[in-house]
């Protein structure tokens, strides 16, 4: 395996957007990562990815001075007992997969969460067919936590979704 260790990470601003649709619509036309059907819009981008929030950080990850994706925290459900809790979202280029590169920016914001002292748990979403990010979030000691079953359909597939938690505090 290929690793890096020159990741840098930027806090994303609208500025970014046009990168991170690049890599988003990749995921929406080729895979079942993302139950979007049909590319998105920037204003969509801005709608679901937190940016500039004190509370749910969101980064542009390079390596030197290439993107190789974005990552954020946001929230798990929009009523207030739901506060203490967040949602894990990464999206790598796809030619930057399988190099380390996701546990990396996984940990960091995990550190994030902690050194926010608001956030406890921390929840990824998976589709149930994405075994990589299944055995990534499981590596970095996620649990599995439910498995919704047959709840999406994308390129005439039938798909569950699960859930994986980490209680960090």
């Amino acid at each position: 395996m290929n690793t890096t260790t020159n990741l840098t990470y930027e806090p994303l601003t609208r500025d970014h957007l046009e990168e991170v649709k690049i890599i988003y619509d990749y995921y929406v036309k080729n895979s079942t990562a993302t139950f979007h059907m049909d590319e998105v819009l920037i204003e969509e981008l801005e709608a679901f990815i937190p940016i500039g929030s004190k509370k749910y950080p969101s980064y542009l990850v390079k390596e030197g001075t290439t993107v190789v994706g974005y990552a954020y925290l946001g929230p798990f459900k929009s009523r207030e007992a739901y506060n203490r809790t967040a949602e894990v979202t990464i999206y790598l280029d796809h030619k930057a997969s399988g190099r380390g590169i996701a546990s990396k920016v996984i940990k960091k914001l995990e550190m994030d969460a902690l050194e926010g002292d608001m956030i406890c748990v921390l929840m990824a979403v998976i589709t149930g067919d994405n075994l990589a990010s299944i055995r990534l979030f499981e590596k970095l000691g996620y649990e599995k936590c439910a498995h919704l079953k047959q709840v999406g359909e994308k390129f005439g597939k039938i798909l569950d979704v699960v859930d994986y938690q980490k209680i960090i505090r």
